[in-house]
């Protein structure tokens, strides 16, 4: 597992995960919390390529997400 970020904001029922670097999964990657629990799947990556914004499409309430940290492969 490789961290994907952390839950910055929610947009549109998203929730905006800020990438650590410039390595972040694919679109379609499935992304989990700390307690391996599946949060979602990634749907867009945007923004500056250094530290690149994931939009993740969450099974619950995105709201629910504000600061956690998201793994994936």
């Amino acid at each position: 597992m490789r961290r994907v970020g952390e839950v910055v904001r929610t947009a549109q029922g998203l929730a905006i995960v800020r990438s650590p670097d410039e390595h972040y999964p694919e679109i379609g990657t499935s992304v989990v919390d700390e307690g391996l629990a599946s949060v979602g799947r990634v749907v867009d990556v945007f923004g500056p390529v250094e530290r690149p914004y994931l939009a993740v499409d969450p099974h619950d309430r995105p709201a629910g997400l504000l600061g956690t940290k998201l793994y994936g492969e």
